[in-house]
């Protein structure tokens, strides 16, 4: 038997965590989820008093102990299925928020209980699951930006991608400024 599902998306929040390495590559870090392992980003649900950006912000902390610039606009948008521990399902719509990361903490809330890796983005969306994840790693990358010439270096964005349900690998510097 089927569990009940939420008819309404519940809606998250995530950083996309960014950083150039010593060769001026843009990689982004990804993190393995608690308890499926799964590549993601660094997600959590809105925290009450706290813009979006700036929970999302705290998720990068908490879940990788990123500390950085984050930006107030959001990337895009995407959907995956979250398995609940009551084991009932819901849709989660997760709004995505650049992360210029400065520096990996030697400590962080959730050390331990997830794997980081820092990898180019292309091979990122090749890692995780959620197909509207991959478009927006993949529009990250593409280089179109809002302004004319302008790079996630200086925290432009790409242009906003919606979306519908559906061998680089640096160690992070922890405790450096990246």
């Amino acid at each position: 038997m089927t569990k009940k599902q939420w008819r309404e998306p519940r809606r998250q929040v995530a950083a996309l965590p960014f950083r150039f390495d010593m060769d001026g590559e843009l990689q982004v870090l990804l993190v393995t989820s608690r308890e499926t392992r799964r590549w993601v980003i660094p997600k959590g649900w809105p925290m009450p008093g706290r813009k979006e950006h700036k929970a999302a912000e705290r998720e990068a902390f908490e879940e990788a102990g990123l500390k950085g610039r984050i930006n107030k606009t959001a990337l895009g948008t995407y959907e995956y299925e979250k398995r609940l521990k009551s084991g009932m399902t819901v849709t989660c719509e997760v709004k995505v928020f650049p992360l210029h990361v400065i520096e990996q903490c030697n400590r962080w809330p959730e050390q331990g209980q997830r794997d980081l890796r820092w990898i180019a983005p292309d091979e990122a969306a090749d890692l995780v699951q959620e197909d509207g994840l991959k478009l927006l790693l993949h529009a990250f990358v593409s280089g179109e930006f809002d302004e004319p010439g302008g790079n996630a270096s200086d925290l432009s964005l790409p242009r906003r991608v919606r979306t519908a349900s559906v061998a680089h690998d640096p160690a992070p510097l922890v405790g450096e400024t990246l």
